[in-house]
């Protein structure tokens, strides 16, 4: 993985972790529906991210 994968997927990570802070902030703080979205969200945006990237297949 090069460089700029690397400095690509921290800056996903950072602004992901930013909207998360914004959501507990601003949204109430930890209800069941925050933390559903928080970790949907997680979900969605770093499996497959890992898949590509990290998981060892054999190919």
């Amino acid at each position: 993985m090069n460089g700029s994968r690397i400095t690509g997927l921290i800056v996903l990570a950072l602004v992901w972790c930013w909207l998360v802070w914004a959501l507990l902030l601003r949204g109430g703080g930890f209800t069941g529906k925050n933390v559903f979205l928080i970790v949907a969200s997680g979900i969605i945006i770093f499996v497959p991210l890992w898949k590509k990237y990290f998981r060892k297949d054999g190919k």
